[in-house]
Formats: C-alpha cells, structure tokens, sequence
C-alpha cells in the first residue's frame, strides 16, 4: 500500500487524500507547541519558503502523544503556529503516531523507515522525507540537523 491511499483529516476535520500532494517532496513531521524542539517550526519555515515553489510541502501533524506537549485544541495550535513563526505550510488535525489510535499514513511511514527504537517515534519532531513518487527516503530524528535535511531535499527536487 502506497501513503497516497491514506486519508488525513485538516485543521478543521475534513478528510483529504495524501494523493494530492502526488508528484511533490514531501517532509512530513509530527509536531508540538510546548517542545523543547518547537523553534525548529523557524527552520521548518525557511525550508518551505525556499523550495515550496520548486514542488516541496510540508505536512505538519501536531501530535500531544509525548508528555503531552500539544495539548491545545487544532485552531489554537495553528494560531500559536502563525503568530510565534509564521508559518504557511500545511497544518494537519492532531493525530497519534504510536499505538492502537495511530494513523495510517504513521504506520506505513514508520514500516518503511524504522528508527533507533524500531517503528516506533521516539518524540516530537521526528521528520520523514518522501520523494515525488511515495517512497520514504528517509527518517530524521528531532535533533537532525536541518542542513542535512536541505541537503537530500535539493537532492530530490533536482531529479
């Protein structure tokens, strides 16, 4: 099964196909308002604005699964969100990436890219990069540079 036969719900809980974003760079993260790791919003920022027009997105799906960090509801995260940092990349509803309640699209990223505890997302932040054609090329942890990151992002827009 392929990430673009999953469906994600938006800020305001309508349901859309992860297959609208076919053909694009996708990073995908699972993210937190009140995270030690919530600045990278910033650096997440830049690189949207920088390649947004060159076929990169970002999907965001804040996540209060880790010390409980999101605890907000979806309207208050996306306004803490554009007031703090701006940011105009696509925001999803809350979600779980881990457990009995986590999301598809989680499982299958998390299938195709394990990390240092298996499948399983350690915390807040953790970023998958997804190529143009649906592949998961690759699984960054929440302290992962973000100049590595650009990098394979450049790498991928180029082909």
């Amino acid at each position: 099964m392929s990430i673009y036969n999953c469906k994600v719900k938006t800020m305001n809980n309508n349901e859309v196909s992860i297959s609208d974003y076919k053909g694009k760079v996708l990073l995908i993260v699972n993210t937190a308002t009140r995270c030690g790791f919530t600045k990278q919003y910033n650096d997440l920022q830049e690189l949207y604005s920088s390649y947004k027009d060159k076929g990169f997105e970002i999907l965001d799906f804040p996540c209060n699964q880790f010390a409980q960090q999101a605890p907000e509801t979806n309207n208050a995260i996306h306004d803490f969100c554009t007031l703090n940092f701006g940011i105009k990349f696509e925001q999803f509803a809350k979600i779980d990436v881990n457990g009995k309640d986590e999301i598809e699209l989680y499982t299958l990223l998390k299938k195709q890219k394990k990390g240092l505890l298996g499948s399983r997302i350690k915390w807040n932040f953790t970023k998958f990069l997804v190529d143009s054609h649906g592949n998961v090329v690759a699984r960054y942890s929440p302290n992962c540079a973000i100049e590595k990151i650009e990098l394979e992002i450049k790498n991928l827009l180029s082909k």
